[in-house]
């Protein structure tokens, strides 16, 4: 992208995208909405134009063509599986004649090209944008954020050079690992451990790299540093520690500091003297609101055709093949490895795959069949002469021909929570680092993997096909056509049943005078991100279980996200996502089969779990429709270790083994919100409560509040003619209910 960038304007520049303007998009196998720089704000810019309130502005729509599934997308209104040899050429097509609906919104269209495309597609994009009006509307350009900025793969292999002849003397490595993530041919691990060079390695890990260095500095997190930084747009912020280092590590302006001399120099006083043109009165307003104000560089004018005829005939000799290609993209949660020993994020879901703790081959159906090969089968990777044996996994809508492997695992040295966890596919790097390898060839072996998977717990046999085909049947994730929506508002309840009333029952109702707390979840805005599921394991002391309990379907979270592919599994129109937690039933089937009152119905509507009565029948889990209760097996919490007291939420019980658990909508955080309501004599303010999931939620999927408050914005939202509950038929009364997808097609293209 930065070698694209300096070819189409002839000199090094910086770039965003502001989706909030954007009516048409078009990503060329880019995950812009959950991964890179600026995605939050691209994903809560994106769903802002998604809503279909009256006053909301005109919907986007959004084309997605990718080499995998992302949770980009999921949210296309077309999607389009494409090999990655491919997509110069596509390129190229749009350039030579841009599709009619950029060109309708011109000014108001944005192409975004991805990480792995080559440089000259990225030339040539910046060149489609300027053509469509999008310069300083939906693409913003400015000076680099880089002080220096350079061809990062070219300065490596620089590097590489230097040190094998022996021509540096002193080399500092601060928070890379290039013996483990560097090209496979640079043989950067050689190149390093040479007899010349004094070697010194700063890190949070003594990881691959310092391994080979004399020297390790532990690093301090950023959540113990004083620093600052240039976000995705160009502005500047300061960072403050949260606590003090727990181990006695250094920044590394700490370090740089050291370095030139003044070792005693606090990271604060270090900030303060990079900032004196700030009043202190300014500072402390900087680090209280997170930025400086007018630090970010001005917008640049600039015309993108410079480098484009070039790009273009680079391009166009650039051919497709017929062969096996190999994508490798980071991985969702362990990026390129620098988070392989968070517990957490190895037992985090991935998106649509909903595999856990180890990277897969990911084959399209079709391709699986041509090799025979079923899931978690070992298959052997061969590319540039390197190989690398990874378990299959086979993924709907995944491009035939086409294999994507993750980054970030068959770690050696990152922690007990990493090491030997997946395989190196850093090995199968093209030259100069490519993400994109063609002629790799696939051969399958007789042995298998096993892989701990978060979807298909309680089905057999074709599991895939049965959840997706069971979801449609029942209905699960309702969606229509923008046109549809139009011409009926109300289609989500068309699937209702007609003649059943699910008010009735033997339960006695109850009139809620206070508060009566409820939620809904725009399936339309949800990305799938996960940034949920990991806010609600941080506030409500979710223990990590590990693979094997994963595997036996005990994983704790207390929120899932489920995945359908909607229309075939070999070709699916769509993959949608659905967040899943506690509905808190009005009707709770959980409720009535407790023999010890453990699951009770609180006077404002949650559904509440008494740790202290609960013996763990676990008669409420078999009993729950929507199977969103976990069961402590095991002592999965680690009580010795100090400093994981530090890490759990005080307003939260820590649980042991034995007891039934699940959402109740951070209820910790409705009771300090009411204590400080009833000191100053008054009611909650709608908003005044958001739950760990809302407040987390890049795309604003998630509303909370008082369905007793008729101002309150939960209130108009259930009033939303696309207000659904999940499975409604069985009476149960969820409290939390679905606001149904709309998409937004071109009428060009359907069918």
């Amino acid at each position: 992208a930065r070698r694209g960038a300096a070819a189409a304007f002839g000199r090094p520049v910086g770039f965003h995208f502001d989706l909030a303007k954007a009516d048409v998009i078009v990503s060329l196998d880019s995950d812009l909405l959950v991964s890179g720089p600026g995605a939050v704000r691209h994903a809560g810019d994106f769903a802002a134009r998604r809503r279909l309130a009256a006053d909301a502005p005109a919907m986007n729509r959004l084309y997605v063509a990718e080499a995998t599934p992302s949770p980009t997308g999921t949210m296309a209104d077309h999607r389009l599986p494409l090999r990655p040899s491919a997509f110069p050429q596509l390129v190229l097509a749009i350039a030579a004649a841009a599709a009619r609906d950029l060109l309708a919104s011109r000014g108001r269209a944005l192409v975004v090209a991805g990480d792995a495309l080559p440089a000259e597609a990225h030339a040539l994009v910046h060149a489609i944008n300027g053509a469509l009006g999008a310069a300083g509307e939906t693409v913003v350009y400015s000076e680099p954020s880089e002080v220096d900025p350079v061809d990062s793969a070219a300065s490596l292999a620089e590097l590489a050079a230097d040190l094998r002849a022996g021509a540096v003397d002193v080399l500092i490595v601060s928070g890379v690992n290039p013996v483990y993530d560097a090209p496979p041919e640079l043989d950067f691990a050689t190149a390093l451990n040479n007899p010349v060079t004094r070697r010194f390695h700063h890190g949070l890990y003594a990881d691959e790299t310092a391994e080979l260095c004399q020297w390790h500095v532990p690093a301090a997190h950023f959540l113990e540093s004083w620093g600052d930084a240039r976000a995705a747009d160009g502005s500047v912020c300061l960072t403050q520690p949260l606590i003090e280092p727990l181990y006695g590590g250094k920044s590394l302006v700490e370090l740089l500091a050291a370095a030139a001399g003044q070792a005693d120099t606090s990271g604060l006083d270090l900030l303060r003297a990079q900032w004196t043109a700030l009043s202190d009165a300014d500072f402390r307003r900087a680090l209280h609101d997170g930025f400086v104000p007018g630090a970010e560089p001005a917008a640049l004018v600039a015309d993108p055709l410079t480098g484009a005829a070039t790009a273009a005939v680079a391009l166009g000799s650039m051919a497709p093949t017929a062969e096996f290609e190999l994508a490798l993209r980071p991985d969702s949660s362990v990026l390129d490895g620098r988070f392989a020993n968070n517990g957490w994020l190895q037992e985090l879901p991935k998106p649509i795959t909903k595999l856990t703790w180890d990277n897969v081959l990911l084959l399209s159906p079709t391709t699986a069949e041509s090799l025979s090969v079923d899931n978690e089968q070992l298959v052997e990777v061969t590319a540039g002469g390197r190989s690398v044996v990874a378990p299959a996994w086979i993924l709907p809508g995944q491009p035939d021909g086409v294999a994507t492997l993750h980054l970030g695992y068959g770690r050696r040295r990152a922690g007990k929570v990493a090491d030997g966890t997946g395989v190196d596919a850093n090995l199968l790097k093209a030259a100069g680092g490519g993400w994109n390898v063609a002629g790799v060839t696939l051969t399958p072996t007789r042995g298998s993997y096993p892989l701990a998977c978060t979807q298909g717990h309680y089905s057999i046999d074709d599991w895939l096909a049965e959840e997706s085909t069971e979801a449609e049947r029942r209905h699960l994730v309702r969606e229509a056509s923008l046109e549809e929506y139009r011409r009926n508002p109300k289609f989500a309840l068309d699937y209702e049943h007609e003649g059943l009333d699910v008010t009735q029952s033997f339960a006695p109702g109850h009139e809620y005078k206070g508060y009566a707390w409820g939620m809904t979840i725009d399936l339309g805005a949800c990305t799938g991100c996960n940034a949920c599921v990991t806010a609600c394991q941080a506030e409500n002391n979710i223990p990590v279980v590990g693979k094997d309990q994963v595997r036996r379907g005990r994983e704790m979270h207390w929120i899932r996200i489920d995945r359908y592919f909607k229309g075939g599994l070999d070709a699916p129109e769509s993959i949608v996502s659905q967040p899943l937690l506690c509905m808190q039933c009005e009707q709770a089937p959980c409720e009535t089969v407790c023999p010890v009152a453990a699951t009770v119905h609180s006077d404002e509507g949650l559904n509440d779990m008494v740790y202290n009565r609960c013996v763990g029948t676990r008669y409420c889990s078999n009993n729950c429709p929507y199977k969103v209760r976990r069961f402590n097996f095991l002592l999965y919490q680690d009580w010795k270790t100090p400093q994981f007291a530090l890490q759990r939420n005080p307003d939260v019980s820590v649980r042991s083994r034995g007891v039934m658990e699940k959402c109740t909508y951070c209820v910790q955080r409705i009771n300090r919100a009411r204590i400080t309501a009833e000191k100053e004599s008054r009611k909650i303010a709608d908003g005044e409560v958001r739950t760990a999931c809302q407040q987390a939620c890049p795309s604003h999927a998630i509303t909370f509040g008082d369905l007793n408050d008729a101002a309150s914005a939960v209130t108009a939202s259930k009033h939303d003619p696309r207000n659904y509950g999940l499975l409604s038929e069985l009476g149960t009364r969820p409290r939390t209910t679905y606001l149904a997808i709309v998409r937004n097609p071109n009428p060009e293209l359907l069918g």
